[in-house]
């Protein structure tokens, strides 16, 4: 029995198609899924750093505000700084790496004393305010580059009104 050519070339074809669509369907598909694990982690790393950010950052305050010593966890901050440098692109660890540099600039305004001075203060806190906006912004652009830019975000320092009305009273409990 022979077997015409136009069937087997054709039924080779067919096979090819299959085998070429089934190889590039997975390497799309493990793409995809690579993207969404990415974007997936980067999300919570993002989200870990600033929370972690929040609670150095409003201790940091409170005790400049309270005239006492901070009691900060650096342990969260650290770890949350070390999870960003894994999955964030560059724009967002420079971002991320300024905004740990602000913190530092302000642990260095309690070496050795105890400050009192607003004014020492507001360089600090326009430069947190600055640095944390600048965060939000490139890790918003990593996760999805249509994003726009935000003028201000939610949370992060507390309005500079807020910390000159609060230095301003006689009673400096926060609770």
């Amino acid at each position: 029995m022979t077997v015409s050519w136009d069937l087997l070339i054709s039924t080779a074809g067919g096979v090819t198609a299959t085998v070429v669509g089934v190889l590039a369907g997975g390497i799309v598909g493990r793409r995809g899924q690579n993207r969404q694990w990415l974007q997936a982690t980067q999300t919570a790393a993002y989200e870990k750093f600033l929370q972690a950010f929040g609670a150095v950052e409003a201790e940091m305050r409170e005790a400049f505000l309270e005239e006492r010593r901070p009691v900060v966890a650096w342990d969260p901050f650290v770890a949350a700084s070390h999870s960003v440098s894994l999955v964030a692109d560059p724009a967002t660890s420079a971002a991320a790496e300024q905004l740990c540099d602000v913190v530092e600039d302000f642990t260095i305004l309690f070496h050795g004393r105890q400050p009192t001075d607003l004014e020492e203060l507001r360089p600090i806190h326009t430069a947190l305010t600055e640095a944390h906006l600048k965060f939000i912004n490139a890790a918003r652009l990593s996760l999805d580059p249509s994003l726009k830019r935000l003028d201000r975000s939610l949370g992060g320092p507390s309005p500079w009104r807020g910390v000159e009305s609060f230095h301003a009273r006689a009673d400096r409990n926060l609770y």
